[in-house]
């Protein structure tokens, strides 16, 4: 049995594990997929208090997280590990590097007897709404506004990515969004559009999803072999 904690960003995050990605890993051998919206990114210390009591409570659980790299604090006593480090990175290896950094800290917490495949984080560039951008066109379909497919990849065209739609004060993915959808509500919408676009479009359009994704999907069946090696 495989079972999943997911710290997430908020509600957008929160709708978009319970109503899309908990029945699509289901079907790949979850028993339990259950995210724990934090209202917003809190300090390390904080957020690495409730991973690590998770992953103590349940030998059973995989933990991971979907937050945001550039909500992450990165200077002062709340900062998160590799955060400040990653500015110098190349876009690539931005998130990795503090995905790596992440996993380095709770492995140390968690002691040498630790497996560190329960522990998978998984860190955003931009705002869930980034993804909505990997086709315009459902996206539009999904909010039921069609009409602004070409606004949308308007936007998408700018990018090599829909993971590289920026993040500043104005131009953040769900700034850009508003601006497009006067009313815009992030987790109906964004929820909404996802069904629409699906997992199998955003996992190809947004690389570093995709691997988070498959990663996810593999646990179960590496579990499963796990046990039957240790039952022999």
């Amino acid at each position: 049995m495989t079972r999943l904690f997911l710290y997430v960003d908020g509600q957008t995050e929160e709708s978009f594990v319970k109503e899309v990605l908990a029945p699509h890993l289901y079907s790949y051998g979850y028993t339990e997929v259950v995210p724990r919206p934090t209202g917003g990114i809190k300090p390390w210390p904080s957020a690495k208090r409730d991973i690590l009591r998770f992953l103590k409570q349940d030998a059973g659980r995989v933990v991971s997280t979907m937050v945001d790299f550039y909500g992450l604090p990165q200077s002062g006593s709340g900062s998160w590990p590799g955060r400040k480090n990653a500015n110098a990175a190349q876009y690539p290896e931005k998130a990795r590097t503090v995905e790596k950094e992440l996993l380095a800290d709770v492995c140390l917490d968690m002691g040498s007897n630790f497996n560190p495949s329960r522990f998978i984080p998984y860190v955003m560039m931009h705002e869930f709404e980034a993804m909505l951008f990997s086709d315009c066109a459902a996206f539009g379909r999904g909010i039921g506004r069609p009409t602004l497919a070409n606004q949308f990849q308007a936007i998408r065209n700018a990018f090599a990515s829909p993971e590289e739609i920026d993040d500043s004060p104005l131009s953040a993915p769900s700034k850009r969004v508003e601006e497009l959808v006067p009313g815009y509500t992030k987790p109906i919408l964004g929820t909404l559009a996802v069904f629409e676009i699906g997992l199998e479009a955003i996992s190809r359009e947004c690389p570093h999803f995709g691997r988070w994704l498959d990663h996810l999907e593999a646990v179960p069946a590496a579990n499963s072999g796990q046990s039957a090696t240790d039952s022999q």
